[in-house]
């Protein structure tokens, strides 16, 4: 699965509510937008384990990474869907802020290699496109 990919199952996760809403469709329930962000982390560190050769105790912090951030993103865009903000470009300023801080996380404890590798997988073209994006405001 490549990172575009993944990126696309990320936004849908956390757009969800704001979709379903928007689409007069019954939201999921917390359970469903829960169990489908912890199912995309497993597939997540399991990916990077493959790809990057994760020691142990690097999947526990890819794992603890992503579950805080991704909660605390789609936590933070429900709350910008109850307050009614419609501006897409807001959603994906905090996308971006979240993201951003994911990649942080992963330089600090990804060797020299690892990351190399992982921007090469796609970090890089996400990270440029949220510089690009940065950039226009």
């Amino acid at each position: 699965m490549n990172f575009y990919r993944l990126l696309s199952v990320l936004v849908t996760v956390c757009l969800s509510v704001f979709v379903a809403g928007a689409q007069n469709q019954p939201p999921q329930s917390p359970e469903e937008r829960e169990k489908q962000l912890l199912e995309f982390i497993d597939k997540e560190v399991e990916r990077l384990s493959t790809l990057l050769d994760l020691e142990y105790w690097q999947e526990f912090y890819v794992d603890s990474t992503l579950t805080h951030d991704y909660k605390a993103m789609t936590q933070e865009m429900e709350e910008m869907q109850k307050a009614k903000v419609e501006n897409r470009d807001l959603y994906v300023n905090v996308q971006d802020k979240w993201m951003q801080q994911i990649d942080d996380s992963y330089q600090r404890f990804f060797t020299e290699e690892q990351w190399k590798k992982y921007m090469k997988s796609g970090g890089k073209r996400a990270k440029d496109a949220r510089d690009k994006r940065n950039k226009k405001k």
